[in-house]
């Protein structure tokens, strides 16, 4: 037996879109090839779900860094900034920054140890969090010249939120001998 309903329920439209929104996101690889690791995950970034355009700024040679400071004795480390501009929200990019890592078999069993890959949200348009699994700016993004250099590469005009425009956070660090 079937009912007529006399009115449809009625049912949410579609939502809209995220707008779209660059984020900044720091490449760091010092094992194996570390400079077609950072290449292929520029370009696997740039085949993500939401993803329109990828910026990849020029790679830059820098010495590891511990806790306690530079280690020159470790691997050196090839860094980029990638410009990505993305309607995903920041905490989907991040996871699938994350899974990136995990293809090119990162593991995560020391703080400051060697990576294959290190894939790090640095910003996310004006977007802040001091979420425990979402901190955006990234926390330490204005004390690391192997971040704002090819970032500034890549956009000299940048701005990390909160902090101020990222030529003189860097110039800050190198008069300071520091980064």
């Amino acid at each position: 037996m079937s009912r007529s309903l006399a009115k449809p329920p009625q049912l949410p439209g579609p939502r809209p879109a995220r707008p779209e929104t660059v984020a900044v996101v720091a490449l760091g690889a010092n094992l194996g090839d570390r400079h077609e690791t950072i290449r292929a995950a520029a370009e696997r970034i740039a085949r993500l779900p939401l993803v329109s355009e990828v910026r990849l700024s020029a790679l830059f040679e820098t010495v590891a860094l511990r806790l306690d400071g530079p280690d020159p004795d470790a691997p050196g480390y090839v860094n980029a900034v990638a410009l990505v501009t993305t309607r995903l929200a920041p905490e989907i990019l991040l996871g699938m920054l994350h899974a990136i890592e995990d293809e090119n078999g990162r593991e995560r069993r020391e703080r400051w140890g060697d990576r294959t890959l290190d894939l790090d949200l640095i910003a996310y348009g004006d977007f802040v969090s001091d979420e425990p699994r979402l901190q955006v700016p990234h926390p330490r993004a204005a004390e690391r010249l192997f971040v704002l250099e090819p970032w500034l590469d890549v956009d000299p005009d940048a701005v990390l939120p909160g902090w101020g425009r990222v030529a003189e956070l860097a110039a800050g660090l190198l008069a300071r001998g520091e980064g």
